[in-house]
């Protein structure tokens, strides 16, 4: 991987996450902002507009730092282990974890009188659905050994950048946080082996 394919790759995912958190801060927070487009308040538009994609960009470069993290931590976890099902065994067991853990210990943090846990469990089966068809897909571009490793990527590593809003449990926050994380992440999962195969590529025609 040479240093031009790191830029496009940064700059890609950084506009992905401007782009996404721009389209997502507007549909949940439609309460708040819908009167504006009805107004037909242009400035106001753009200035929000420029604000979510600021906000976009930190949110890329969260789940980037997170992406470069795993890579680090995935081949130590392979050192250490010294077999690559015994570190998938590991993964899962942290992804169930972590399943647990954004469903109960949120209930039991935050849950409200009379509120059951059943819309707590309904975010983490989200979160294993979106992690199940990104690994899947990872598993079909690649071959089946991606599939655990992509899998504990989607699910645990997103939990962990996703944490500061979780932390404080507002709503709008969790899902303005939550959705371009998941799509920067998704986006470089799925983009990195194109960009190894086309620097292999132009190795070759060196």
């Amino acid at each position: 991987m040479n240093s031009r394919n790191w830029v496009r790759l940064f700059l890609t995912t950084l506009a992905v996450g401007g782009i996404s958190t721009a389209f997502v801060g507007f549909a949940v927070r439609w309460g708040e902002y819908g009167h504006l487009f009805q107004q037909g308040k242009i400035g106001e538009i753009v200035a929000v507009l420029t604000w979510l994609v600021g906000v976009g960009f930190i949110f890329s470069l969260i789940s980037q730092m997170g992406f470069f993290a795993y890579l680090t931590i995935h081949r130590f976890g392979l050192g250490i282990f010294k077999s690559a099902s015994l570190w998938k065994s590991v993964q899962i067991v942290f992804v169930l974890f972590v399943l647990f853990d954004v469903a109960y210990f949120r209930y039991k943090f935050f849950q409200q009188p009379g509120e059951g846990i059943g819309k707590y469990i309904l975010l983490s089966v989200f979160l294993l659905a979106v992690g199940l068809l990104v690994a899947y897909t990872k598993k079909k571009q690649t071959n089946k050994e991606a599939f655990v490793p992509a899998l504990f990527f989607m699910i645990v590593v997103t939990t962990i950048e996703w944490f500061p809003a979780l932390r404080t449990n507002e709503e709008s926050w969790l899902y303005l946080m939550l959705f371009p994380l998941l799509i920067c992440n998704m986006y470089q999962l799925l983009i990195l082996p194109k960009l190894l195969t086309h620097a292999r590529i132009a190795k070759a025609d060196k």
